[in-house]
């Protein structure tokens, strides 16, 4: 027996897809997998088959055409092949987790290309694809343009491939948004975006930190569960911003919350990490991707008792402080003036 990949276009209408399995079950054909993709032409099946060894593809082809199938193509396949394109496009999303720089190799493995070129924004066409032509946008710049023969390719492949793209850019801005942070003893932190596999380390700076340090973050209310702290780490339309020490624990955390254009801020630093500067610098950060994000201002609740992280706050360049009992509301225009020194805060 021999594995044979099998595509073919069928109207998208009832028993039509039977009358094609039936002419492949007569030449003993065995469907090991099936895909189907809608298109406006119709229902194109994409099989994955094992078929006696004395099938040729010609023999193939003309069973396909028996069943009513259309835009016929046949090939042989690998072993490999019996992965699921949802299982293979798992693991190729896994791959540029830790190598996004490989997105063109991955488009190539997921598509099955004979070809990916890179091509600089000037000369790319609009994304999108036609025929065995596709365009995707390059989150750094430019577009990849994938290539293949036959078969053309389908919504679900280019919806595929732009989720591939997607987690490319992600990785992408999160490597671009790392810093490494300097403190005056000469200790090294890294400042970078949060994502969903930093809650074990975030549940346990809330644990590390005491409950005044808590308090003053959270106001006096209750602290996060675990699965408020798993929204807080990837917020919808803002960012959670993390200060890694050497070793890798998790001593810092800034969050913006956006809403329209407005962000609200708070930080929380390890009391062992405090008046060290990364108050600020977390805040400095927020500040700046407020900016980038076009809000039009950022405000943090703090208690009335935290001096220093008020002090912050003014030097970022905080206009208006409004007092509500034991919490002050301090308003900071995302593009206001010109921060000053690197004063640390005590928490936020």
């Amino acid at each position: 027996m021999a594995l044979w990949r099998v595509r073919a276009t069928v109207d998208d209408r009832p028993g039509y897809l039977s009358v094609l399995t039936a002419s492949l079950a007569l030449r003993s054909v065995n469907i090991l997998a099936v895909q189907v993709h809608t298109t406006e032409e119709g229902a194109v099946d994409d099989f994955l088959v094992d078929a006696p060894d004395m099938l040729t593809e010609s023999d193939i082809m003309a069973a396909v055409v028996k069943g009513r199938g259309r835009d016929a193509f046949v090939t042989r396949a690998d072993p490999q092949s019996l992965a699921d394109q949802p299982t293979r496009a798992l693991a190729l999303a896994g791959r540029l987790v830790h190598e996004p720089e490989s997105l063109g190799e991955t488009l190539a493995a997921l598509l099955d290309a004979t070809e990916v070129r890179w091509r600089p924004a000037a000369t790319a066409d609009r994304p999108g694809f036609h025929g065995g032509r596709m365009t995707l946008a390059d989150p750094a710049g430019g577009a990849y343009e994938v290539l293949r023969a036959l078969p053309a390719f389908t919504p679900a492949e280019y919806a595929r491939a732009q989720s591939l793209v997607e987690v490319a850019g992600t990785v992408l801005r999160q490597h671009r948004e790392q810093v490494t942070m300097l403190l005056p003893d000469g200790t090294e932190l890294v400042l970078r975006p949060a994502g969903k596999d930093d809650l074990a380390a975030v549940r346990e700076l809330h644990e590390d930190c005491s409950p005044t340090t808590l308090h003053r973050r959270y106001l006096g209310g209750a602290v996060p569960d675990e699965s408020r702290l798993g929204r807080m780490l990837e917020p919808p339309g803002g960012v959670t911003l993390l200060a890694v020490a050497p070793g890798g624990p998790v001593v810092a955390m800034a969050t913006l919350l956006a809403e329209g254009d407005l962000g609200e801020v708070a930080v929380l630093v390890e009391d062992a990490w405090q008046r060290r500067g990364l108050g600020t610098a977390l805040l400095r950060r927020l500040h700046a991707h407020a900016g980038r994000a076009g809000l039009a201002a950022l405000v943090a609740h703090v208690a009335a008792g935290d001096a220093a992280m008020l002090d912050t706050l003014r030097r970022l360049g905080a206009e208006r402080f409004e007092r509500d009992g034991t919490v002050v509301s301090a308003t900071l225009p995302a593009a206001g003036r010109p921060v000053g020194d690197e004063t640390p805060a005590t928490s936020g």
